[in-house]
């Protein structure tokens, strides 16, 4: 399970969702009380413990601001 938080900026959250597309993730989004920021959950599977760090050093690279949890 991944999870990322971004500010509720619809093109980032699609963003990180499009990084995630084709490869069976289940995603969900949950927006803060007050909407500031917008978390987002991944459930994948992968396919070894380095494919799940790249992935993490993938969004950081190409979604800005983003906190990865």
């Amino acid at each position: 399970m991944y999870k990322f938080i971004v500010k509720s900026d619809n093109e980032k959250i699609a963003l990180v969702e499009a990084l995630f597309n084709n490869i069976g993730a289940v995603i969900h989004t949950t927006e803060s009380k007050n909407g500031k920021y917008t978390s987002i959950s991944i459930n994948v599977l992968m396919r070894n413990p380095d494919a799940v760090i790249d992935k993490y050093k993938e969004v950081a690279e190409k979604v800005e601001g983003v906190i990865s949890l």
